[in-house]
């Protein structure tokens, strides 16, 4: 008959291994995440982002969505993004930029203080 192995150094050869693989495997995220990262836009900003967002329906939505040089108000749905409208009036850019660097506003005040038109049957006087 075989004597029993020993248990405590079979455990501990196996810790041992299989500390050295994880570590070796969140080095590898580390360095990949440090080093294959794409560079970010100009001065860290992302080229694309989203102002402002009103739910109108079941998976319906506008957005206020801002691009280098305008400001893009998008119709969403489940299955499709429809421009609706490009803002590229420097002073409303210019007032989005400010209103959204100070405080966060509803779709509904950016849409106002824009100046957009409703519709005639919805204007109050």
């Amino acid at each position: 008959m075989n004597p029993a192995p020993d248990l405590l150094p079979s455990a501990l050869n196996m810790a041992a291994a299989l500390a050295a693989v994880l570590g070796g495997l969140f080095l590898l995220l580390h360095l990949g995440r440090r080093y294959l990262q794409r560079p970010a836009a100009a001065g860290g900003r992302p080229l694309v982002r989203v102002v402002a967002s009103h739910p109108l329906g079941l998976k319906k939505s506008v957005a206020l969505v801002e691009v280098p040089g305008a400001v893009l108000v998008l119709g969403l749905s489940g299955d499709r993004i429809q421009m609706l409208t490009r803002i590229e009036d420097p002073e409303a850019l210019e007032g989005i930029r400010t209103r959204t660097a100070s405080a966060p506003a509803n779709f509904t005040e950016h849409l106002l203080r824009l100046g957009l038109r409703r519709h005639p049957a919805e204007r109050e006087d």
